[in-house]
């Protein structure tokens, strides 16, 4: 099992200047090995066709609404599934989580890969994620500690990656992106781009 984990939106509580009223982390899902190397040969060879080069990045903050849709086209052919964790950071009380955007993210991750239902196992994850190496570390530590335990083993291993050598990263962008603009309802495309993959989406949790 292959998991490329992304988020969308930001961590800030500054909702009445400019920080996102959403935050999501979305999971992308392969059961299949084969079909994550299908998938990742299609976006590599969508750049071609869209004539960029290869080393472009997929992102949905910076790619044209048209490119998008091409985009989602293009990979919904592919067998995966995706969960989502939608958090409505007003509804956030916690002043730990409010405060520590390390901490915030940490959680959140977490909780998305700990509450799925049993429909993560043993997986291979990677996380799209910079940071300096103590807080790498910290965090994977953090996540193989609380996920892991003699009944059952959520992560077989689990590294931080830079989103810009990883095409499977940049679906995990794509995906999330388009699953929180479904929430941004004074969008005009509001709805559009999920409309795309929702018969790749297994669950989307809107965390209370």
């Amino acid at each position: 099992m292959l998991v490329f984990i992304d988020d969308s939106g930001d961590p800030g509580f500054k909702l009445d200047k400019g920080s996102t009223k959403f935050f999501s982390i979305s999971m992308v899902i392969f059961d299949d090995n084969l079909e994550a190397e299908k998938a990742a040969v299609a976006i590599k060879q969508l750049k071609r066709d869209l004539k960029f080069s290869d080393d472009t990045e997929f992102k949905f903050c910076k790619t044209s609404h048209k490119h998008r849709i091409t985009f989602l086209e293009a990979v919904k052919q592919f067998k995966f599934r995706v969960r989502s964790l939608i958090v409505k950071k007003s509804d956030i009380r916690s002043l730990e989580l409010r405060n520590n955007k390390e901490s915030f993210y940490s959680y959140f991750i977490k909780i998305a890969l700990l509450y799925s239902n049993n429909s993560i196992i043993n997986a291979s994850i990677k996380i799209d994620g910079s940071g300096d190496r103590q807080f790498r570390k910290s965090f994977l530590n953090y996540l193989h500690r609380e996920l892991n335990g003699k009944d059952k083993i959520i992560i077989k291993k689990c590294r931080l990656v830079d989103s810009k050598g990883d095409v499977l990263i940049q679906l995990a962008d794509m995906i999330a992106g388009s699953i929180n603009r479904s929430y941004n309802k004074d969008k005009s495309d509001a709805l559009e781009y999920k409309a795309i993959i929702d018969n790749h989406i297994e669950n989307i949790w809107n965390f209370k």
